[in-house]
């Protein structure tokens, strides 16, 4: 397909741009294969890029001198094209409806990005799952490196390579697989430095209406205990939806077959339930006249908020298991593609220190996430403003769920985190559209046929330089080794400022914040340094005078 096609008016004068705290402004237009340019005449810079792939609806107004078309953004952002001439008015609408829902992958524009900055790590190669296993081994030789998923033949979702219990061996493994939704058997998700708990995480069990059992799943599970007397099943889907699931074929772990697990069931909504009820909160944001009762009732009726407290109170869970009661965990729900994916990171986040640094957070991204096959392609195709007819059930805010968690964590503890909100605002937006090609298609075995590492640069490449990182730091940061437990208490659960109300209030006065924040911490730096120079000073004075 050659892109040409596509493009009926590619430059067009006296186009007219409302965009959000901008007065409207006569802009020339551009339209190109990825990205759309406008740009005003009267004030150079003054200029807006978008990226064709962050469209998420193209709303047409015709009038009859020619009309306006409302771009609304997968980011939340609207904005508004006065286009003169009927013509030039659906030439360009047309051309940023097709380019802006482009399904082959090899057409979007990391694949045609051309990389402007010196590469000083290569982000393909950052986070390699030796260097994380090399850090297990410090404190537990239990665990091994398995490549039974070399080619990806056992589990299409997973990767490679993947950390099992040391005394299981491949062909056990491979006989799991069988047994587990989609492949996807039970594989380390993290281990507990002072007490060697594990979370693990897998798909649901394939017992069926039959009550099929698989002693190799039974095994590698009760190997995960050890010495620990009990573990924890965390089901994250309702005990209804489990028992369900038998019907068709899944289910759940039977007591009998696994007496020594207690299965606790903490449901979490996914799929179109979530982006109906993005739908709603960003509709209430972008509206600025409500009431202060209509804005909370509405606020509470659209369910946002519940659905961030559900998943954080499952985190909470999980990680009360692994820390207070020493027990580990296996986390599924139907796939353990979503929610599974939401809770054993946030866990993670609570208990481990390292997953609060900026490093360490971005390791957890990838082998959490991006190594561990959540479809990012299929999920973030749409955001809130697609219409609900055009939406699937497969199309949800699964990670934006868990990024808002992770910011009433951040909310709580705000000293304990080495990034700011800006840094996971940051990752949503290239999550859905982006110039780089960490976020592209559905697992590992998808971004490899494609070739992706080769082709496209990796966002932690770009970011991850020392003068972009600085954006991203929190100013306020002090390591905090200790376990940080979030309150999930209704009054706790905040709405996320700085991500859904950008667009209709101001947001310069957190820039502000963080300056003062910064200085505030230089001139500490500064006083600290000549408190100890005095100190020096005062004791060689005491030595001279002795």
């Amino acid at each position: 397909m050659e892109f040409a096609e596509l493009i009926k008016t590619t430059k067009l004068e006296n186009v007219i741009l409302h965009r959000p705290f901008c007065e409207p402004i006569e802009c020339a237009l551009c339209i190109t294969s990825h990205q759309l340019l406008v740009s005003s005449r009267k004030n150079d810079g003054d200029e807006l890029w978008l990226l064709h792939s962050i469209v998420d609806a193209v709303e047409r107004k015709a009038t009859p001198t020619g009309g306006s078309i409302t771009l609304k953004c997968k980011d939340f952002q609207i904005i508004q094209l006065d286009i003169r001439g009927q013509d030039e008015f659906n030439n360009v609408a047309n051309s940023i409806d097709c380019l802006s829902n482009l399904d082959d992958p090899r057409l979007l524009y990391p694949f045609y990005y051309p990389c402007n900055f010196e590469i000083v790590e290569d982000g393909w190669f950052a986070f390699q799952i030796e260097k994380e296993f090399s850090k297990i081994m410090m404190y537990s030789d239990a665990w091994r490196i398995s490549y039974v998923n070399k080619n990806f033949t056992i589990c299409p979702s997973y990767p490679e390579a993947v950390i099992v219990p040391k005394s299981i061996n491949d062909e056990t493994i491979i006989g799991i697989a069988a047994f587990r939704c989609l492949g996807r058997f039970p594989v380390l998700s993290y281990l507990h430095k002072s007490n060697k708990a594990a979370i693990m995480r897998s798909g649901q069990p394939m017992v069926g209406t039959s009550s099929k059992r698989c002693k190799e799943d039974e095994k590698l599970i009760n190997t995960v205990l050890g010495s620990q007397k009990r573990g924890y099943i965390i089901e994250t889907r309702t005990q209804n939806l489990a028992q369900l699931a038998r019907s068709k074929g899944g289910g759940f772990e039977p007591e009998v077959h696994y007496p020594l697990w207690r299965r606790v069931h903490k449901p979490i909504d996914r799929h179109s339930s979530l982006l109906d009820s993005l739908s709603k909160l960003i509709e209430l944001c972008n509206e600025t006249s409500s009431s202060m009762d209509k804005f909370l009732s509405r606020l509470e009726s659209c369910g946002w908020l519940s659905h961030i407290k559900d998943v954080l109170m499952c985190a909470c869970l999980v990680a009360q298991c692994i820390d207070q009661e020493e027990a580990s965990v296996l986390v599924h729900g139907s796939e353990g593609m979503d929610s599974t994916l939401q809770v054993c990171s946030l866990a993670q986040v609570i208990l481990d220190q390292d997953c609060r640094t900026v490093h360490g957070f971005e390791a957890l991204i990838e082998r959490e996430w991006l190594q561990s096959g959540h479809p990012f392609a299929t999920r973030c195709k749409h955001g809130a403003y697609t219409i609900p007819s055009s939406r699937t059930r497969e199309q949800s805010p699964i990670f934006l769920v868990f990024l808002d968690c992770v910011y009433q964590i951040y909310h709580q503890f705000p000293c304990s985190f080495e990034f700011n909100e800006k840094f996971l605002i940051m990752l949503f937006e290239h999550a859905y559209a982006s110039p780089f090609g960490t976020f592209l298609e559905n697992c590992v075995k998808q971004r490899k046929s494609l070739e992706i590492s080769k082709k496209t640069v990796s966002l932690w490449s770009y970011i991850n330089r020392p003068d972009k990182i600085c954006e991203y730091l929190n100013p306020a940061y002090e390591p905090n080794s200790a376990v940080i437990w979030p309150s999930v208490a209704p009054q706790s659960i905040v709405l996320w400022e700085a991500m859904y109300l950008r667009w209709s209030i101001p947001q310069g006065f957190r820039h502000e914040i963080y300056n003062a924040i910064s200085d505030l911490k230089d001139y500490e730096k500064e006083m600290k340094s000549k408190a100890a120079k005095l100190r020096t000073q005062l004791l060689q004075l005491a030595i001279a005078n002795r």
